[in-house]
């Protein structure tokens, strides 16, 4: 399977992103790309680097359905590529808003949504102002490229929710990303998804953002690793498209698979059954 991982700079106010968008899928496509994934806030402004007491706008307008018209602009062209498309927006669901990844196959099919579960809050990313938690679960989804798992940006610091989709036998992670320059030492986006992957026994792939917005420099640099720990690929730090080449059945071989999913012993520590020492006897 070959992947292809978007990685762009989003202007501010333009109406033609989504435009590129779609000719990105085709041009993924052209050259081989059985799967397409985005960034992060794929075709807008990173809209939580403001404050939500500084912003002009609500979240809600911010925001569209899904399905939407963004959504329907990509399913026409997986369905037209024959590509599977993964992407990120944010999604208005009644009066709330939501982080979410919605799964195209390649028949331009809506397989269905991810939502962010976890929603931080901190200098630059004000996102308890923008999102409500995800109420998705954590989704593996049957695509025409594999079975594919979603973690949306920050859910990829929890382990439980990587290892709740490697439970569900996901072959590959995807990682739609807004991570910026300096944000963390360098080195440990790959060191994180690394040992996730060598851990679960999937493959990886982080599409991250770039560009510069406001005071935020985007780090760029998407990489794919594969179910050992090993970094395949990975972009330079300006726009590009990264395709890789994944060996799915590797998965099988991979020591999480052979070893560590097997002997597992979650009625000790699931669902806060952690053994305890034996009390000491005092008499």
């Amino acid at each position: 399977m070959t992947i292809a991982l978007v990685q762009h700079a989003v202007p501010p106010a333009s109406t033609a992103v989504v435009d590129r968008g779609v000719r990105a899928v085709r041009t993924a496509a052209e050259a081989g790309a059985d799967l397409v994934v985005f960034p992060e806030l794929s075709f807008t402004p990173f809209y939580p680097r403001v404050p939500v007491a500084e912003r002009r706008r609500s979240a809600l307008d911010l925001a569209e359905p899904v399905p939407g018209p963004t959504t329907e602009a990509l399913a026409e062209a997986a369905a037209d590529t024959g590509v599977v498309v993964v992407f990120n927006l944010m999604e208005r669901d009644g009066g709330r808003t939501f982080d979410t990844s919605p799964v195209l196959d390649a028949d331009g099919t809506l397989l269905g949504r991810t939502r962010m579960m976890h929603i931080t809050e901190y200098e630059q990313f004000h996102e308890q102002g923008y999102y409500a938690p995800g109420n998705t679960g954590a989704p593996v989804y049957d695509t025409a490229a594999g079975r594919l798992g979603v973690a949306i940006c920050y859910d990829r610091h929890y382990p439980e929710y990587l290892r709740a989709l490697a439970l569900q036998d996901a072959e590959l992670v995807v990682v739609p990303q807004a991570g910026t320059v300096g944000e963390w030492p360098d080195g440990m986006y790959e060191a994180e998804l690394r040992v996730a992957a060598l851990q679960h026994g999937f493959f990886t792939a982080l599409a991250n953002r770039t560009g510069q917005e406001g005071t935020m420099q985007f780090a760029g640099r998407s990489f794919v690793t594969d179910p050992f720990g090993a970094v395949g690929a990975q972009a330079p730090a300006e726009a590009t498209i990264l395709h890789a080449e994944l060996d799915l059945d590797r998965c099988a071989d991979a020591p999480a698979r052979q070893l560590f999913l097997r002997h597992r012993r979650p009625d000790q520590y699931d669902q806060g059954a952690v053994a305890r020492p034996a009390p000491t006897d005092t008499r």
